[in-house]
């Protein structure tokens, strides 16, 4: 599989940053998403929310579902609905193994940032764990103090 690493930014187009405040990020895989050309200009543009998305396997095929895309201003008649399922673009055995860790793990398939390679538009998915609430209270508290921390060390520099 296609598995992303942090250092492989690209052009990022779209983050999903409330994902990792409510989800365990397990594994990371990129996938080719098919869109209709207003729906890569609006994507293009900035007007992209991936905040409800999650992917699903259905009768062997990968889908994105839940993701915001606004209508292209400057389209026509043949715009675009703002929500509507999306094929992912995953090799079979891609798929295989993803609904097989899906359905025996528990987990779910959260889109985590859209972004451009070589002019096409990717979808990072983050394979996740949810959250209770005290695994949040904890994340924001170890964020506390990581920022306590840093501003401690720059004061001390100074």
């Amino acid at each position: 599989m296609a598995t992303v690493t942090d250092d492989d930014d690209g052009d990022t187009l779209a983050r999903n940053r409330r994902a990792f405040h409510d989800y365990f990020i397990e594994e990371r895989f990129e996938a080719g998403i098919s869109l209709f050309g207003t729906e890569v200009k609006s994507i293009r543009a900035g007007k992209v929310s991936l905040r409800e998305g999650y992917a699903r396997i259905a009768s062997g095929e990968a889908w994105l579902s839940g993701v915001y895309v606004a209508p292209y201003e400057s389209g026509n008649r043949w715009n675009h609905e703002p929500v509507r399922d999306r094929r992912l673009l995953l090799h079979r055995e891609e798929i295989g193994a993803l609904s097989g860790k899906v359905k025996t793990r528990g987990l779910t398939l959260i889109p985590l940032r859209l972004y451009s390679r070589h002019g096409k538009v990717k979808v990072e998915l983050g394979l996740a764990r949810g959250k209770k609430l005290w695994d949040k209270r904890d994340s924001i508290a170890d964020r506390d103090a990581k920022r306590e921390l840093d501003r401690a060390v720059r004061e001390a520099q100074r």
